[in-house]
């Protein structure tokens, strides 16, 4: 089954995200249902979002989930086979989802599709240095993987691969950085496709997901969560001793900041 409008829904994981989200979600076609995830547990915010947008269902979490988690709250409340992440300080372009869906049928398999930054200096997606050469800038093209800020998955097929070590799309063990990393790392072990669309684009405020005001907050968080997740992306995929000597700059840089 190849993806619709109706086959399609978004999942956005929001966390005092009101200065923002609304773009993102202005942005997205109203006949595509949307998830939002509000980790801040905000009463307010769901009665205003659900009121405002009849497309968009809003959940509370009782706590702060994360990234990783909150991601997994989301795709289990959706009944289509394909679901787009995004964080809610991205938006689409009018035809993001159109060409997203274009390709979809030009591909004949794939884990996950996502749509190209449209600031150049900064890629959305990391591909090996002698594919890089080979790349078709009208024509999707495979990479290793792509940034979590947005990112299509095919959940039928990324939902073959659970076990006991990953028995969710995103490990939760992660809370923030490197979820997208480790799902795209799991999914290209087992050969499965990961697809750039480069006529699909979108734009990324970068940072600005959370209200300004609790900056300083955010900010100490992501230090702690960088160093942890970076310690266990390594651990779990090159070992402790690897996780150990790549963490060890991270963390004393981190703790001079």
């Amino acid at each position: 089954m190849s993806i619709s409008r109706q086959n399609l829904s978004i999942v956005i994981v929001a966390f005092k995200s009101e200065k923002v989200i609304h773009q993102c979600i202005l942005s997205i076609n109203d006949e595509i249902k949307i998830v939002v995830i509000d980790n801040s547990n905000n009463k307010d915010f769901k009665k205003e979002i659900e009121k405002k947008y009849n497309n968009v269902k809003c959940y509370l979490s009782s706590e702060n989930l994360g990234m990783g988690a909150g991601n997994n709250f989301g795709i289990d409340r959706v009944k289509t086979d394909y679901v787009f992440i995004l964080n809610p300080d991205v938006t689409l372009e009018n035809s993001t989802i159109d060409k997203i869906i274009l390709a979809s049928k030009k591909i004949q398999s794939f884990a996950i599709l996502s749509p190209l930054l449209t600031d150049v200096n900064y890629p959305n997606y990391r591909i090996s240095e002698d594919k890089k050469n080979t790349i078709n800038i009208h024509e999707p093209f495979k990479v290793k993987s792509v940034d979590g800020f947005a990112m299509l998955i095919n959940k039928k097929k990324i939902e073959q691969f659970k076990d006991s070590k990953n028995p969710s799309v995103f490990d939760e063990n992660f809370f923030m950085y490197l979820e997208n990393d480790d799902l795209c790392k799991r999914l290209t072990s087992k050969n499965e496709n990961i697809y750039i669309v480069p006529d699909a684009k979108i734009n990324h405020l970068g940072g600005k997901a959370v209200n300004e005001i609790y900056q300083e907050e955010i900010e100490l968080s992501r230090n702690w969560h960088w160093i942890w997740s970076k310690f266990y992306f390594n651990k779990k995929h090159y070992g402790f001793f690897s996780a150990f000597t790549q963490g060890l700059p991270t963390f004393l840089s981190s703790i001079l900041k």
